[in-house]
């Protein structure tokens, strides 16, 4: 006798089985998310993913969501931590309760940020420095090449992007011919950012003796979440003397714009002196992280001084960090302003606490003023960033809309005395969950620099009007309140 099937039934049955799994595992998830203690933000933000947006959201969270423990997942990261650093930094706290360091009292009210900052990360506190900001892609690339071009002993790249395009052929040119000189070359690219540049690229540097490295590489994006956890930094270390820090990645773009938009304008930084010690330091980690290699030699931090006096604390945080460094020391700054808080950042979407001090910084009479690009090359984080701005202007923000091309500089000055360059935007990604390094510069004379730049870039801006600005239309605005929605999770 033929079994017949029926087969409408079948599959009413079938999808009636496959929606009740689906459901469990949607149930499953959210309690999960909620378990995991998260700020209430995201894990409302998640919830409603989730729910809403069936399948789309479950493929979402298993690619960007999953959110292992730190001691889980970098826990053998922490093996290259140098105990000698924890030393130091809790040193130089104590000589900072005695005011030993500090001579200049308008550096001097900042003392609170350097002790911040030695605590929860171990930014040592450097003295003997001379910092040169550099302006936009041409500027800093012809400076970085020159600076590569001497190197005698050993150069340590980190970047973020770096693209195959002429920038990328220059630095490949450069570093083979240095690595065949007898060089160390090391260079470690992230696994997500770098994602064009070609295995011919890696494999040239390679042959001329180069030891290169992904950082987190991601072969299958939908099987893990490591996509979530990138090496944002920007990082060269040239002989231990030698340092560079900022904005800028190695991608055409950086220096010739993108067509639609306009030009790219950015923020970097040549440190020469003791700060490159501490650039090392963050690099040298990272190395232990994709090699399993200690660095030891004290030819990598040679604690080389210069002449000239300014104050540096290279910090840097990420999913390996104890405490969310760059974003309490974003906090700890503005919270410390006197006169005034000038921002530049290319995506902003400050959490809750950034946003708090910056209102209150502006409704306690501070002049803060916050520069963003009109035109982005993401139209998410665009609108995100667009959700922030009424409340902003209500507290008393001055708010302006760069025209000029796309601003990508990551700067923040303090009442002319205190700033930092550095990888890290004004966004929750940046806070909680990409490795990032900024230069926290307590010094007139460089943070004066930064700040007519700044002054000259809103001469090419739009300032925002609250009245005006409620005048957009019903449409812009519910683009901005459903970004809004998933700014935790961009």
């Amino acid at each position: 006798m033929l079994l017949t099937i029926n087969w409408p039934v079948f599959w009413i049955h079938f999808f009636q089985v496959l929606a009740v799994l689906y459901v469990i595992t949607i149930i499953s998830t959210v309690i999960i998310v909620v378990l995991e203690n998260r700020s209430p933000q995201k894990t409302i933000s998640w919830m409603f993913v989730l729910v809403l947006l069936p399948v789309f959201g479950l493929l979402s969270y298993l690619v960007f969501g999953q959110s292992f423990r730190k001691q889980k997942m970098f826990n053998h990261k922490e093996l290259g931590d140098l105990k000698w650093l924890q030393v130091m930094s809790h040193d130089q706290s104590l000589r900072l309760e005695k005011s030993k360091l500090l001579k200049d009292e308008r550096i001097h009210e900042k003392k609170n940020v350097m002790t911040l900052l030695l605590n929860n990360s171990k930014a040592l506190l450097t003295g003997y420095n001379r910092v040169k900001v550099l302006n936009d892609g041409k500027e800093t690339f012809t400076s970085i090449f020159k600076a590569l071009r001497k190197a005698k002993d050993h150069i340590h790249l980190e970047y973020y992007i770096i693209e195959d395009g002429e920038l990328a052929s220059e630095l490949l040119e450069i570093l083979v011919q240095k690595a065949k000189e007898g060089v160390e070359v090391r260079v470690i690219y992230d696994g997500v950012g770098s994602w064009k540049l070609s295995n011919k690229y890696v494999e040239e540097l390679k042959s001329a003796g180069a030891q290169v490295y992904a950082f987190l590489p991601v072969r299958f994006p939908i099987l893990t979440s490591r996509i979530n956890y990138r090496n944002h930094r920007k990082i060269i270390v040239i002989d231990g003397k030698t340092a560079f820090v900022g904005g800028l990645n190695f991608a055409d773009r950086y220096k010739n714009g993108i067509p639609e938009i306009g030009i790219w304008r950015d923020t970097h930084l040549k440190i020469v002196g003791e700060a490159a010690s501490s650039l090392q330091i963050v690099f040298l980690i990272d190395w232990y992280f994709v090699r399993q290699e200690v660095l030891l030699d004290e030819k990598y931090r040679p604690n080389f001084k210069v002449k000239e006096r300014c104050l540096i604390q290279i910090v840097s945080s990420g999913a390996d960090s104890d405490w969310a460094s760059i974003l309490q020391a974003y906090f700890s700054a503005i919270a410390s302003a006197k006169q005034n808080v000038y921002i530049s950042s290319p995506y902003f979407m400050p959490n809750g606490s950034i946003l708090m001090a910056l209102k209150t910084a502006a409704m306690s009479g501070i002049d803060v003023r916050v520069l963003i690009p009109e035109k982005s090359d993401s139209a998410m984080t665009f609108y995100g960033t667009l959700s922030y701005i009424e409340e902003l202007l209500e507290a008393g923000v001055k708010i302006y809309f760069y025209k000029a091309g796309f601003n990508h500089s990551k700067i923040m000055m303090v009442d002319g005395i205190i700033s930092t360059v550095g990888t890290a935007n004004m966004d929750i990604r940046s806070f909680e969950q990409n490795f990032e390094v900024n230069a926290l510069i307590y010094d007139e004379e460089a943070t004066m620099a930064l700040r007519t730049r700044f002054l000259t870039d809103l001469e090419a801006s739009e300032e925002l009007h609250l009245s005006d600005w409620q005048k957009r239309s019903k449409g812009q605005k519910l683009k901005e309140s459903m970004a809004r929605v998933f700014t935790p999770l961009l």
